[in-house]
């Protein structure tokens, strides 16, 4: 019976320090990554200032595009999912009336 191989296929490994062997998917103590450090929330500038999205205001639609012409996500700008939706709707109708690019050359 000593002679069955183990159930588990995955591969084992040795540690460095000689102690007993460990699988290749047991990482880290499964706590909180390190150096991630603290971060300040994003709040939607739309929302707090009351502003309104218009598609004919060419230069706030151009903080929210990349300098290549991409729409920038919720996670980066920090705005809030009802007013992303408004944002990329009026940024692809500033495109259509060629207030803003649809590719910087």
């Amino acid at each position: 019976m000593s002679d069955m191989k183990d159930q588990d296929s995955r591969p084992m490994r040795q540690d460095s320090d000689g102690g007993e062997p460990r699988r290749d998917d047991d990482r880290g103590s499964g706590g909180p990554r390190r150096g991630k450090g603290f971060f300040k929330k994003k709040v939607c500038k739309f929302c707090a200032q009351k502003l309104k999205i218009n598609y004919k205001d060419a230069d706030v639609l151009r903080r929210f595009v990349t300098d290549r012409g991409k729409i920038l996500p919720r996670r980066i700008t920090g705005s809030c999912a009802k007013h992303q939706r408004e944002l990329a709707v009026a940024i692809k109708r500033g495109r259509a009336l060629a207030f803003l690019p649809y590719v910087v050359k």
